[in-house]
């Protein structure tokens, strides 16, 4: 009995991270550069002695000991590049990110999105975060421009010509495990973990996209269909503790 309670705890527990991961990817939606997340289920086993097990097994029969439910972050998948217009949008086409400084001096991997310069006239986010490539824009600048490559041309009011003032590197992280989403398409690597340069349009790390931002990959159709799925699948396992529940009563009322 105590196993049935047991499956059907385990078993909402599980759904219910499937839940908040679906419900996370539909409010970022349209988050720009965001990756979707999705919940894989493993099965457990346990190296218990089973009685019901085939004595051509030898050693002790592996049986179930209940469900992992292990988060993967997609971050890998392509969004679509949407054209704005703005000089300060910025987009990757393919795999690579773009390094930042974090605040504590911890690198900080970003998918794109709006630039804009610093009272000291360094290149960072909207949200205030240095680029690691420390590119310094000049106090009397009239237009910037960056390259598929990464290189980083200004045009200012005492040249007609435009002057190359830094390079965007991009980098590549195969493992998603080695990174941790936070918000606004930014991803913290952890500690230890080594990042290799990439000039983009090099080495798989895709190219830059100047004026344009790149889409969530979340797709409200797909998350829907998910969402009952593992709505039903959680019903199932209220069921579950129902019955035993049920069942259980049963047993104590006839101990009376």
């Amino acid at each position: 009995m105590n196993g049935a309670f047991y499956i059907g705890a385990v078993g909402l527990d599980a759904q219910q991270k499937a839940l908040d991961t679906i419900a996370n990817n539909i409010s970022n939606i349209n988050t720009g550069g965001f990756k979707r997340s999705e919940v894989r289920f493993t099965e457990l086993l346990a190296n218990a002695a089973d009685s019901a097990a085939s004595p051509d097994l030898g050693a002790e029969a592996a049986t179930s000991s209940g469900v992992r439910a292990d988060l993967s972050h997609l971050i890998n998948e392509q969004g679509e590049i949407e054209s704005t217009g703005n000089p300060l949008d910025l987009a990757i086409n393919g795999n690579g990110f773009i390094e930042l400084m974090g605040s504590n001096g911890d690198t900080l991997l970003w998918r794109g999105g709006q630039l804009k310069v610093g009272t000291e006239g360094r290149l960072m986010t909207a949200a205030g975060q240095e680029l690691k490539a420390n590119i310094t824009v000049p106090a009397d600048v009239t237009g910037l421009q960056i390259g598929s490559d990464g290189v980083v041309r200004a045009t200012t009011s005492g040249s007609p010509d435009s002057t190359e003032i830094g390079q965007i590197m991009l980098v590549k992280v195969d493992d998603p495990s080695l990174v941790d989403p936070l918000d606004g398409g930014v991803y913290r690597v952890h500690d230890g973990v080594t990042l290799n340069d990439a000039k983009p349009g090099e080495d798989g790390a895709g190219t830059l996209a100047q004026g344009s931002v790149e889409r969530s990959t979340v797709e409200l159709n797909q998350e829907m269909v998910e969402l009952m799925v593992v709505q039903r699948a959680y019903a199932a396992n209220a069921q579950v503790l129902q019955a035993a529940d049920q069942l259980a009563g049963l047993a104590n009322n006839l101990r009376k």
